[in-house]
């Protein structure tokens, strides 16, 4: 499984919930990445208030931070070390591609307990 890699910009957080004002984006990707944790996938995440070396230490990552856009390019993206994304934070079906998981298996496996022709006591 490929290793996802996101470079985070300054915050107090990961989930975007803290603080005055609540990032949606951010929100958003924390669920798709516990999600797609939860299939399987490889995630780490570094935040620049409190991992700055891990920014640094990658020259990828150090060279966006150098460029035009500096702190404002965050977040990157990398996907076994090569560039993915820079900007915005994906989208699960993004991470599902990286991480070659199967995206309509959960909504397979949550539709399957309920149907009519299943019956059991854990169903939904």
């Amino acid at each position: 499984m490929k290793k996802i890699q996101v470079y985070d910009p300054v915050m107090c957080c990961s989930t975007g919930v803290c603080g005055v004002e609540v990032d949606a984006a951010l929100v958003l990707f924390s669920a798709d990445a516990d999600w797609a944790r939860k299939q399987g996938a490889v995630i780490e995440r570094f935040n620049l208030a409190t991992q700055p070396m891990d920014f640094v230490k990658n020259p990828r990552v150090k060279a966006i931070l150098e460029g035009p856009g500096g702190e404002k390019a965050l977040p990157v993206i990398l996907v076994d070390g090569e560039i993915a994304l820079v900007g915005r934070y994906p989208s699960r079906e993004e991470l599902a591609s990286w991480a070659g998981v199967d995206l309509t298996r959960d909504q397979k496996e949550a539709g399957a307990c309920c149907t009519p022709s299943v019956k059991s006591s854990s169903c939904c």
